[in-house]
């Protein structure tokens, strides 16, 4: 059985991992994924000046959440971005046409 969803994708810095995992949780979303996360943006490389994964306490972390529609992944990424985006690196975006397969337990 397939069900329709939309996919929150998050990416920012590490530190700010559990303070986001709470916003998703307090949503309604009945789970996300954390992986580790590298590369360069508009803020530029990290202060090693190379692009990383590492787990060093400022790498960056991408969440993805699948939610059973767009006005949750919305309401994550507007709390999310109002409370952290300013002084902290991060980009969202949203995947609004999904399909999600065996989702007898989304």
């Amino acid at each position: 059985m397939s069900q329709q969803a939309s996919k929150l994708v998050i990416i920012t810095e590490k530190l700010l991992m559990k303070k986001i995992a709470k916003i998703i949780d307090e949503a309604g979303a009945t789970g996300y994924t954390v992986v580790p996360a590298g590369g360069k943006g508009s803020r530029n490389l990290p202060s090693s000046g190379q692009p990383t994964v590492s787990s060093d306490e400022f790498s960056n972390i991408k969440f993805e959440v699948l939610t059973p529609n767009r006005d949750m992944a919305v309401k994550i990424s507007d709390e999310v971005a109002a409370k952290f985006f300013d002084d902290y690196s991060g980009i969202a975006y949203l995947c609004d046409v999904m399909e999600v397969l065996y989702a007898h337990k989304f």
